[in-house]
């Protein structure tokens, strides 16, 4: 090689380094990602061969975009949501050694469900740092000064600490914040106590370590509506990609890849129909688990691969079992024995959980009917004149709700509403219940199996009723349960409640000198006393 073949040779091996400190496209390319398909291309030539993305799958160029984003843009938000096996955490870990590398005294945090899997990520990235490759791009090889899994630090000053979510990372603050995975399987994700710890992990914890102008990246698959990313969401997503204000008032970049394309707007650019990577995955991978048969595999198939954590159809829950009907058609209310089952909401705003009230009547058959309805977001001191309205309206006077603190701090104001002069009076008896939301659905369901529920098909209930069979047949992973609730607690008193008066008998008037006429009495029949 002649001294101008080596300046020329050394220009392009300077201008390649240069562009993998730039761009992690090409710092992917560049080393040897654990779990990647794709190998280290040592010499690529992107300005005669064409951009580092080209020689990658689409999907993982968008990840990486994702990835560079959260990593330089200050302040910035993503969630990436993709099916399982897109290679998402294989390159969130080569985005976490980029960002080590590239700014000197960089400071990340690394966590996933548990310690076991934040430390399993930290430690391949640190197989990509300890890498020849990895070394040979900085201007400064970086070298492991301090190795320990779960706090580690590279010459530059940089430093990575990983740990599970609800480990609780305290005392060290960071430039960058990567949340792998925040959910184990489908049982964390529909335990509402863990939703609540992890979801005040993340707000009172793991963002008050955020330096200024940090970014967060939050890769995972979605289970359930009430997930972290569900609670940062606005109500109203639906699945797209691209910035989006969120609860939190933050602008969040969210690229949402499903298995299979059911969009227009599919940031690969597919067409509908079609599957995701199909030069490593044919069409028949994904189909495994599409045709699989029976509500749980549905629900697999739509949380996990579809990003779509509420299910399209719920064979656990039949229309059909219950009566739709024109409630103009039902026995007189009069007639039944009416009761209130009721859901309670406490503070007022659009991420507050909504109020459900439903009165119920029981005729003499044992027929349940849903006779009227209340709904809404409101705090208790509109909720509860509502809750006396409604009990007027309709003669109720007894009512029940869940036992514990939502009862306990309702009671009171109920009482209070109740001891002014003229106000309805109603029995509030609190009912124990479970954590389990499907088990405490379970006897109204069996109930509702059987056919003896009449549902309004019009009227003023029509859409209450609609929404409460919604919310059970997308138990557990749907948003919203205080309808779903509000019947599972109907189902729960159905041995308190009795039911209503038989309809009486109209006799026929006794005509004079007939059979009856003649054998009439109107003296009582003797009581016979037995000794």
């Amino acid at each position: 090689m002649t001294p101008a073949d080596r300046r020329q040779a050394a220009a392009l091996e300077l201008l390649r380094r240069k562009r993998a400190q730039q761009s992690l496209h090409s710092f992917a390319l560049s080393v040897d990602i654990p779990l990647s398909p794709v190998p280290a291309m040592e010499g690529l030539d992107e300005d005669l061969m064409g951009p580092a993305r080209l020689y990658m799958a689409n999907v993982h160029a968008l990840i990486l975009d994702q990835m560079q984003y959260t990593l330089t843009e200050p302040y910035a938000r993503t969630m990436t949501f993709t099916p399982p096996g897109c290679a998402k955490s294989s390159y969130a870990n080569a985005g976490t050694a980029w960002a080590l590398g590239r700014t000197n005294a960089t400071r990340g945090i690394l966590t996933s469900y548990s310690d076991d899997i934040a430390h399993m990520q930290s430690r391949r990235v640190q197989t990509i740092v300890r890498q020849q490759l990895y070394r040979n791009i900085w201007d400064n090889p970086l070298e492991l000064t301090r190795e320990a899994v779960g706090d580690w630090q590279l010459s530059n000053e940089s430093e990575l600490v990983a740990a599970g979510i609800l480990g609780g990372i305290t005392s060290r603050r960071a430039n960058f914040l990567i949340i792998d995975d925040p959910t184990k399987n489908q049982e964390e994700a529909d335990s509402t106590a863990t939703q609540k710890r992890v979801i005040e992990e993340y707000s009172s914890s793991l963002t008050t370590r955020l330096l200024p102008g940090a970014g967060v990246g939050l890769i995972m698959t979605r289970w359930n509506e009430n997930d972290l990313a569900g609670h940062i969401l606005p109500d109203s997503w639906e699945g797209e990609s691209g910035m989006i204000r969120c609860k939190d008032g933050m602008d969040w970049r969210v690229l949402c890849l499903q298995a299979k394309c059911e969009s227009k707007t599919d940031p690969l650019g597919r067409q509908i129909g079609e599957y995701i990577w199909p030069e490593f995955y044919p069409a028949r991978h994904w189909q495994m688990f599409e045709n699989r048969a029976g509500f749980a595999a549905q629900r697999v198939w739509s949380s996990l691969y579809q990003q779509r954590p509420k299910p399209m159809n719920n064979e656990a829950w039949d229309r059909r079992w219950f009566k739709w009907e024109d409630p103009n058609t039902w026995p007189p209310s009069t007639m039944m024995r009416r009761f209130m089952t009721t859901d309670w909401a406490v503070t007022e705003n659009s991420r507050s959980d909504w109020c459900a009230f439903g009165v119920w009547g029981i005729d003499y058959l044992g027929e349940w009917y849903l006779l009227d309805s209340f709904e809404g977001q409101v705090d208790t001191d509109k909720s509860v004149p509502e809750f006396l309205r409604l009990a007027r309206m309709n003669g109720v006077r007894e009512a029940y709700d869940e036992k514990g603190v939502i009862h306990n701090s309702i009671a009171p104001a109920i009482n209070k509403a109740m001891r002014k002069p003229g106000a309805w009076r109603v029995l509030l008896t609190p009912i124990h219940g479970s954590e389990d939301k499907v088990a405490k659905c379970g006897a109204f369901k069996a109930m509702a199996s059987t056919g003896i529920v009449h549902l309004p098909s019009n009227g003023k209930s029509a859409a209450f009723a609609e929404k409460m069979f919604m919310q059970l047949a997308t138990m557990p992973a749907a948003r919203w349960d205080d309808h779903a609730d509000m019947a599972g607690l109907a189902g729960r008193v159905q041995d308190i409640v009795l039911n209503g008066s038989m309809p009486a008998i109209e006799e026929e008037p006794l005509k004079p000198f007939t059979a009856k006429w003649v054998e009439w009495s109107d003296e009582k029949p003797k009581k016979v006393r037995y000794v």
